[in-house]
């Protein structure tokens, strides 16, 4: 449990629009994501090949993403902020790190800005840090599939990028496990998923040691014309505690971006392997899929190279 002085609650900060929880829990008002910014209509007419087809398809493209981001550098930057009454931030926690190899070639974090966080009214726990490095965004591959209900929703024109919807929730939840329940865009031509909206589940909804996830909206771009990287994340919403012995309920208006830019790849002498064939450095050979845009689904084109710049 991690206690504020005065206040008894922890939050997960990877966050949008929360979900409404039953009564005597901890709760999160629901705000609906703005899909209306570059989102078409959604079309509910089945798809010229079998569901089945594209699932197995786009999951094999996840696996094969999986792979290559784990032979790639980058920056990232997490800003977190309480809101108050007026809409302004009355708290934030804000890092900047760079995201490299060592001279042996593992994995390192290298903090590049830090300041001490502000937050005062609610606590990042060791779930928000397992999800801004491990769950975003949310990745599904060939392994991962077997233990999700993906159903078909519909085409969606994001931009200019024509999509299938899925949704996308646990079969069962295992303790100890953390899953992703939402919905996923997926690339008609690449077959990869560009846009992701939804949240980490199950949360700890025990009085006094409520530890909350709320939705996130992940937004991918193609890097190097080879593969969707992740290269924004948002949300925006009101988080509901309910009261308990010694304290009482508190609502926390919540705003959350994480940043992921700079993308290079790291070269090694490891090898992706899609379908049988190698293709290390081509994820479009042995197909005839097009490249989709360069431009993140529903977001303004930004460079990869850019900067991770605080604002």
């Amino acid at each position: 449990m991690v206690l504020i002085p005065g206040r008894r609650f922890v939050v997960t900060l990877l966050a949008a629009f929360t979900l409404a929880l039953p009564a005597l829990h901890a709760q999160a008002s629901y705000t609906s994501m703005p899909l209306d910014q570059g989102f078409g209509p959604l079309d509910p007419t089945p798809p010229a090949m079998p569901v089945q087809q594209i699932i197995t398809e786009f999951t094999a493209k996840e696996a094969v993403f999986r792979h290559a981001l784990d032979n790639y550098t980058w920056t990232r930057s997490v800003r977190v902020q309480t809101i108050d009454d007026d809409g302004k931030p009355d708290g934030q926690y804000f890092q900047v790190v760079d995201i490299a190899f060592d001279a042996d070639g593992h994995r390192t974090e290298r903090v590049l800005e830090a300041p001490e966080s502000s937050l005062t009214r609610v606590m990042m726990s060791p779930a928000d840090f397992e999800d801004i490095e491990e769950r975003l965004p949310f990745v599904l591959t060939t392994d991962d599939a077997p233990q999700y209900d993906i159903t078909y929703v519909g085409k969606q024109k994001i931009d200019e990028i024509e999509t299938w919807v899925f949704d996308v929730k646990p079969k069962t939840i295992e303790k100890k496990h953390r899953y992703f329940q939402g919905r996923i865009w997926v690339d008609q031509k690449d077959h990869q998923i560009v846009v992701t909206n939804g949240r980490n589940v199950p949360d700890d909804l025990r009085p006094g040691h409520e530890d909350l996830s709320t939705p996130f909206i992940t937004y991918r771009q193609l890097v190097d014309g080879k593969y969707w990287f992740p290269v924004y994340t948002h949300g925006d919403g009101t988080l509901h505690f309910t009261g308990g012995h010694g304290y009482l309920s508190e609502d926390v208006h919540m705003r959350e971006t994480v940043k992921y830019t700079n993308y290079h790849e790291f070269h090694t002498s490891i090898r992706v392997i899609y379908q049988g064939q190698d293709i290390t450095g081509s994820p479009d050979k042995g197909t005839d899929k097009g490249s989709p845009s360069q431009t993140p689904a529903g977001q303004p084109s930004q460079p990869s190279s850019a900067p991770a710049k605080p604002q």
